[in-house]
């Protein structure tokens, strides 16, 4: 796995967790006086779950997509 591997992967966890995080932590609680801090508490579960994640997906969807492009 090189650099632009890595990067790539944490983009992609940084941007799903926040966006995730944020939308299903409105639709859980609403806005409430405290979400800012509960939308964070959230977002950084999310981004220590899910850039792990990222690095080992990202290589087996890069060969899924290369399959399947190939046979199309």
């Amino acid at each position: 796995m090189n650099r632009a591997d890595i990067l790539f992967g944490g983009i992609m966890a940084f941007a799903m967790s926040f966006l995730m995080s944020l939308v299903m932590t409105y639709v859980s609680i609403g806005f409430v006086s405290d979400f800012l801090i509960i939308w964070l508490k959230s977002f950084v579960i999310g981004l220590i779950v899910s850039f792990p994640i990222a690095l080992f997906i990202t290589p087996i969807a890069a060969k899924i997509v290369k399959m399947v492009v190939k046979t199309a």
